[in-house]
């Protein structure tokens, strides 16, 4: 009888990549510390944290969170004739995404993070791990810790074949971030009226929106390679959709630690992802967002848009829309310097509106809400569960 085993061949073929890529980051988060064994390769690698910062400032605990994240689908969009370099660009961008579904989550605490590890479970290994994935993947995932200033410290990438679907790949992680000793915090009073609304641009739909996207991509006429170019400048190369939608996301780690550390406190900072520009509400508060100066619409949306038939209410609520992060800040100074510090970082932001008291004797809307006068659009908050 013929014994069904773990293909180790394959999967201790590729850790090997995956230790080399580690390797590769060791120095990112030098600034804070050091990673005790330069070899790596064990179950459980070590990082070294400098405390001296903090002991000089009198510091008597360290901040931190865990971080735990996926890309779900986002890496299954993309048209079956690639070629290699096409594969190889792919995943690329696919490794930038998944430092970005994870440490964009950290940056919205204020975190840095410094460790990141990878999860990679499949059911066969010999077909997922392939040149084109090991060489474009983890120097996509390399560059985006670089970015960041992160290590890769330790991943796992079990052979699952009862549980994962043939030819599949699951692309999860988790990182551990803390709150740097030479930053202010946010302001621990939250969003509240008469705040200002800093948006940040996207690179595109990001890790979310994709369940979406594959949809639309069967309806195409040429699918995933059909061209973009919904009011693109006439000189502007048009964009095949699989690019447009696989772009790596915008990494805001260093923009946020950049504007902590000019002393600008934040009353909060929202990664928009999931549920789109509803994100914008996540306070619990009864407060009304004003978006009187939003951000232009990208070509990419405005053919989503057109493609899926949507008002643009819906179309908000499906995916950024161009605005991949937003800034809450108490004062228009501290707005105005905000988008200085992105342009630094080579992100485009602007102020976009402010938050105003929801007042139920002039609102149609007694609750949270989302108003956008210029796309005559309202986004009711009973439609939003998520709350903070």
């Amino acid at each position: 009888m013929a014994i069904s085993t773990v293909n180790y061949e394959v999967l201790d073929a590729a850790k090997g990549r995956f230790i080399a890529a580690s390797k590769r980051t060791l120095e990112f988060a030098s600034e804070w510390g050091s990673v005790t064994n330069p070899n790596l390769g064990a179950s459980a690698n070590l990082f070294a944290l400098d405390l001296t910062p903090w002991l000089a400032r009198g510091a008597s605990q360290l901040s931190l969170s865990l971080v735990p994240e996926g890309l779900g689908t986002a890496d299954d969009a993309r048209p079956s004739d690639l070629t290699r370099a096409e594969l190889t660009e792919f995943w690329f961008q696919i490794g930038v995404k998944a430092v970005g579904v994870m440490t964009n989550d950290a940056a919205s605490g204020g975190l840095q993070t410094l460790a990141i590890g990878l999860y990679l479970p499949s059911s066969e290994p010999e077909v997922v791990f392939s040149e084109e994935f090991l060489k474009g993947f983890l120097d996509g995932f390399v560059h985006g810790c670089q970015k960041v200033g992160c290590v890769y410290l330790s991943g796992e990438t079990p052979q699952l074949k009862s549980k994962m679907l043939p030819g599949k790949l699951d692309i999860a992680g988790a990182l551990v971030a803390l709150a740097l000793p030479d930053r202010v915090a946010l302001n621990p009073r939250g969003v509240a009226a008469g705040d200002f609304i800093v948006f940040v641009e996207s690179s595109g739909p990001h890790e979310n929106g994709f369940t979406t996207l594959r949809a639309l991509a069967e309806t195409l006429p040429q699918g995933y390679r059909t061209l973009i170019d919904d009011n693109a400048a006439e000189d502007a190369p048009k964009i095949e959709f699989w690019r447009a939608i696989n772009t790596g996301s915008k990494l805001y780690t260093p923009f946020v630690q950049a504007v902590l550390k000019a002393g600008i406190s934040p009353t909060s900072l929202e990664n928009i992802t999931g549920h789109g520009w509803q994100k914008i509400m996540r306070s619990a508060a009864a407060l009304r967002y004003e978006i009187t100066n939003p951000l232009p619409l990208p070509p990419l949306f405005k053919f989503l848009e057109r493609e899926l038939k949507l008002e643009r209410a819906r179309l908000l609520t499906l995916f950024n829309c161009g605005a991949g992060f937003a800034v809450f800040l108490d004062s228009e100074e501290a707005a105005l310097q905000t988008v200085k510090i992105a342009a630094k970082f080579g992100l485009h932001a602007q102020v976009v509106g402010q938050v105003h008291r929801a007042n139920a004797s002039s609102d149609k809307i007694s609750g949270r809400s989302v108003h956008v006068p210029a796309w005559n659009v309202i986004l009711d908050g009973e439609e939003f569960a998520l709350k903070k």
